[in-house]
């Protein structure tokens, strides 16, 4: 039997051609019109500059932050989801975070996604202010802290890196509990996933890579004892076809996240867009 046909979101809907806000608002409404599932949005508040490995950007390449732009997005769209493709946890406040997070899925009517990550640019983490020793334990902190604030009829938390009780935040998020998806391509970061969220995610992740990366997957999965389905979404490394949206459904992938080439202008953004669009591929539409 066949694996499913995955889903497909589309991803930097904040950054080059689309930070400029009604170019966002156009590719958001395209995407859900197409069949698209979801609109995905990356962060780094700061890249170093001059460039230097392993950032992905240059200095002057335009990139909002996710949040505000998926609330600009929200606004334009009435069905398609909307993901962070990842913020970067250790490098935010949880408390207020968790704040924005809940204040996005109330204005969305329900319908984010939280991808997070443990962040990997040093310029970037050193400039906020954050160690990178430690970002990993850090990171499980501050999403066990929001848990709290959004699920916890009474929130309080006692940890290293945050510490609350006597104090609430409202309104809740629309989605009890709300998504969240794990990035990263280590054995933490699968570990992390299988322990403390619904999903992985993948980015830039080739067949090859990814039938690694299930195993790895596989193997979290059973040294943490999870029962329910981790769902696994991937940005792809090569161009799409049907005989390649096969192959990542036969390696499990649930949702291919597409991710234009960078520096197109807004024509080409909303070509790829139309190229790429579920029933054109072979994939599921939303």
């Amino acid at each position: 039997m066949s694996a499913a046909a995955p889903t497909v979101g589309l991803f930097a809907v904040n950054s080059h051609a689309c930070s400029e806000p009604r170019a966002a608002a156009e590719v958001g409404r395209l995407a859900e019109r197409l069949g698209y599932d979801s609109l995905w949005a990356g962060e780094h508040v700061v890249v170093p500059s001059p460039r230097v490995e392993p950032s992905p950007m240059e200095p002057e390449e335009p990139i909002l932050d996710p949040l505000v732009a998926l609330a600009h997005l929200a606004a334009h769209t009435e069905r398609v989801r909307l993901g962070t493709g990842v913020i970067i946890l250790p490098q935010r406040n949880p408390v207020v975070l968790a704040k924005q997070v809940a204040s996005l899925d109330v204005l969305s009517g329900g319908r984010l996604i939280l991808g997070i990550g443990v962040g990997y640019l040093e310029p970037e983490m050193t400039a906020i202010g954050v160690p990178m020793a430690g970002r990993g334990s850090r990171s499980d902190e501050y999403l066990a802290a929001m848990r709290s604030l959004w699920e916890d009829e009474a929130p309080a938390f006692h940890g290293k890196f945050v510490d609350f009780e006597g104090v609430d935040a409202q309104p809740r998020p629309v989605q009890r509990p709300l998504p969240v998806v794990v990035g990263g391509h280590s054995e933490r970061a699968f570990l992390r996933a299988a322990r403390h969220a619904d999903g992985w995610y993948g980015f830039l992740t080739g067949l090859r890579a990814m039938a690694e990366y299930r195993e790895g997957l596989r193997a979290a999965i059973e040294r943490t004892g999870r029962t329910e389905p981790l769902h696994i979404s991937v940005s792809p490394s090569r161009r799409m076809d049907a005989e390649t949206v096969r192959a990542y459904a036969e390696l499990g992938v649930q949702r291919l996240i597409l991710a234009p080439p960078p520096n197109l202008p807004l024509g080409d953004v909303l070509a790829f867009a139309e190229a790429n669009a579920p029933d054109r591929i072979g994939a599921q539409p939303a």
